[in-house]
């Protein structure tokens, strides 16, 4: 097993810096340092500062970094990251012998009464700072300057809360505060991998607008993480008050489904020009209400500022269907708005936890559209410590694993201490992901460890029998047969979906442990396996039909290959009924979603795939677009047809957890696939189907771009494909015939035959 990543030895001559102040105020710490050298003898200057908290570092007034909400949102009591910068051309100069370093604090994750429910769950009871410039001079020398107790401290005016939002006095003014030295555990401290988060996209208004009860409203056009940036001039002391929604309900704006989330930023003016942006908060949002605003609004003042952590885009689709493409498009934008530091559930109203199921379902979409590898990572490493400190090994249903301070009001409870299948799976299906994304060994190996933890803890709930039955299961979460106020209460049986989802994440470990040379452990979770495929058919499956009978349980049957022939081929058909019985409208939850097209493909359904796919009632993929969704919702029914959100507590309207089908409609509409980890070699397979007459897929893989475009013309289909240069292919048309072996740029054509499968 790979050990854990090293212990950080930076920070050393730094203390941490405390102060007490009204709980949501920023706090700021500064000092003005004499040089020992000239600017002009500089060499190098690195800064390196990390918290508990969020913070904002700035030399001589100048930032050090573009990155925000520094440093993130790790395991704090296992991993902190700490960030360096290199200002070095940020120091030299003809600026003067002194420099002044400046340190904001804010609450961020560490105190940002954090959850649902009137959860409040908090890290700590105080936030604290440090940070050390090492400078170096051309001759050699060097001076650290580092944060102490000579530090100043002030109450900086600014107030700020991750969900209820922050405010900023522009008139300046600070009240001295006492600087305290305190201290954590440094054996947490660890250099910062994953990528920070960035400002990205500037939205400028599509609309500004009145509402029916006379309120000023500005609509950006898509739904987005960030804040309002905004140009004011009025009268000293007027406050300008910016509330942010996803929806609009009934003309207003709709924060019903913020719970209790604020979302509310405040801007006290100073009398000349003010420029705001509230950097120490972030909101979920396409709809922003202003009051207080002096005089008429120019739609010009505001900016929407797009936020998230820095990811590379690689993969991109776009077929005949022009709601599929905003389908992708919402996709896209869930992921933006969701990979925040941690992958979440949502990022609006009071929760944006980093659930484990949601990223279990998406993974692998995820990894296609982003370079998300680093920023998996580097979750996954908190997953790994989380699940070696909890009760019984298990893995959290978030991560971090905030939810363990919460204070949930009498007889809410939570499956804290038994293993959960999909939301423990995540230990699993996300190395997974990556590893046929990317083809990272060494990543794979640190990831093994919290395989087996997993897996470990998931046997313990299997019973004689060989299912695993016993323990508490969310399974099926949000089938939209569910009724609104209880989103457990799915079609499938909650121990098929656990004992299938077993399955699948024993028989990626021993694959896995057969790459790294673990072949004991290989052998193991093979055996694992084996033994539950059979209990599975023994006692779920009856001829093809799987206990519950619904649309879920044969995707997760087909998918994860637990049925042999004729079984699988009966639970197809079964399958395709089911969908057809439907008219097509999706009747899966978190769990069947990502597979159920796999399932109907696989197994020679196409054109069912594609209806399923392409249908626009609700519940279907194409239903929220039709009533102009731009992000992917937690519910099926978020919004209802008549215009009225879902009556239900859990009604985000960016949830990318539904969007796992992008997955499919990248390898099988799209037809690029990864024949080998890290596409070593790649499998050009697209299967049409009705519908859908042209697409076009290109993903930047590890190994370079990787192109595929075909069409239909009755009953002719045509493909060019490019490989990057010294990369194998295989080509598959949809015709039928044997795949073939394909270099570099290719063009061919087939008449189009039955059946087309994957």
């Amino acid at each position: 097993m790979s050990p854990s990543p090293p212990i950080a030895t930076e920070l050393r001559s730094a203390h941490f810096l405390a102060a007490d102040s009204d709980r949501d105020a920023v706090v700021r710490f500064w000092t003005t340092a004499r040089l020992s050298r000239p600017r002009g003898e500089i060499v190098s200057a690195t800064l390196r500062a990390t918290a508990h908290g969020i913070y904002e570092a700035s030399l001589d007034g100048q930032p050090v970094t573009e990155s925000v909400l520094n440093p993130g949102w790790t395991a704090y009591e296992w991993r902190l990251a700490y960030q360096t910068f290199d200002v070095t051309t940020q120091l030299a100069g003809d600026s003067g012998a002194d420099l002044q370093i400046e340190l904001l604090l804010g609450n961020g994750w560490y105190r940002g009464d954090l959850g649902f429910a009137r959860a409040n769950a908090n890290y700590g009871d105080e936030t604290c700072v440090a940070a050390e410039l090492v400078i170096t001079y051309a001759d050699g020398s060097t001076q650290t300057i580092a944060t102490g107790q000579d530090w100043i401290a002030e109450d900086s005016g600014i107030r700020s809360s991750l969900y209820n939002g922050q405010t900023i006095d522009a008139r300046g003014g600070t009240t001295p505060l006492v600087t305290r030295v305190t201290d954590i555990d440094r054996t947490t401290l660890f250099a910062q991998s994953a990528p920070p988060v960035l400002r990205h996209e500037i939205l400028s208004p599509t609309a500004v607008f009145t509402s029916p009860t006379g309120r000023t409203l500005v609509d950006f056009g898509q739904n987005l993480v960030g804040w309002v940036r905004c140009t004011i001039q009025g009268e000293a002391g007027r406050e300008v008050v910016i509330r942010h929604a996803e929806v609009l309900e009934d003309g207003e704006l709709g924060t019903r489904p913020l719970r209790g989330a604020a979302a509310t930023d405040r801007f006290i003016l100073s009398g000349g020009v003010d420029t705001f942006e509230p950097t120490l908060t972030f909101h979920g949002f396409r709809y922003a209400e202003v009051e207080g605003w002096p005089g008429d609004i120019d739609p010009d003042a505001f900016e929407a500022v797009v936020v998230h952590s820095q990811m590379n885009r690689i993969g991109r689709f776009e077929c005949s269907e022009p709601l599929v493409n905003q389908l992708i498009h919402n996709s896209i934008w869930g992921q933006k708005g969701n990979f925040l530091s941690v992958p979440t559930d949502c990022p609006q109203r009071d929760e944006r936890l980093g659930w484990t199921g949601d990223i279990a379902a998406y993974a692998a979409s995820a990894a296609f559209q982003f370079d998300s590898a680093d920023f998996l990572d580097g979750w996954l490493h908190d997953l790994r410590a989380e699940t070696e400190h909890t009760e019984g090994r298990i893995v959290p249903l978030t991560v971090p694993d905030v939810l363990k301070y919460a204070n949930f009001p009498d007889g809410f409870t939570l499956p804290w201490h038994r293993a959960t299948a999909v939301w423990g799976d995540a230990a699993v299906w996300v190395p997974q992901a990556l590893w046929h994304a990317y083809g990272d060994r060494d990543r794979l190996a640190s990831h093994y460890p919290a395989m087996v933890l997993h897996l470990e803890s998931a046997e313990k709930d299997v019973s004689p029998t060989g299912l695993w039955d016993l323990g508490n299961q969310l399974g099926d979460w949000l089938d939209p047969d569910a009724p609104p106020e209880d989103p457990a209460a799915a079609k499938a049986d909650p121990s098929v979906v656990a004992t299938a989802c077993l399955y699948r994440s024993a028989s990626f470990a021993a694959e896995a442990a057969e790459i790294l040379g673990e072949e004991a452990d290989a052998a193991r979770w093979s055996r694992l396996a084996e033994t539950t495929r059979v209990a599975f058919t023994e006692h779920y499956v009856d001829q093809g039909i799987v206990l519950s009978d619904c649309a879920t349980v044969y995707a997760l049957a087909i998918t994860f290959d637990l049925l042999d022939e004729p079984d699988r081929t009966r639970a197809g058909e079964r399958l395709a009924e089911l969908v057809r019985a439907s008219s097509y409208r999706v009747t899966t939850g978190f769990a069947g979603t990502p597979f159920v097209t796999w399932a109907l493909s696989a197994t020679g359904h196409v054109d069912d795939a594609y209806r399923l796919l392409l249908e626009r009632e609700c519940p279907s993929w194409l239903y929220p677009i039709t009533m102009g969704a731009t992000t992917i919702w937690e519910r099926w029914d978020s919004m209802l047809p008549d215009g009225t959100v879902n009556a239900g507590e859990m009604t985000s309207f960016n949830h990318y957890a539904l969007g796992a089908v992008a997955d499919w409609i990248y390898q099988v509409v799209g037809g690029v696939r990864a024949a080998e980890p890290g596409y070593a070699r790649v499998r050009i397979q697209p299967v049409p189907g009705p519908g859908i007459t042209w697409a076009r897929t290109r993903l930047e893989t590890p190994r370079g771009l990787v192109t595929c475009e075909w069409q239909v013309d009755g009953d002719e289909f045509t493909i060019d494909v490019s490989l990057p240069e010294g990369v194998p292919g295989e080509l598959t048309l949809p015709d039928g015939s044997s795949p073939r072996l394909v270099e570099g740029e290719v063009s061919a054509r087939c008449v189009l035959d039955e059946p087309r499968t994957t």
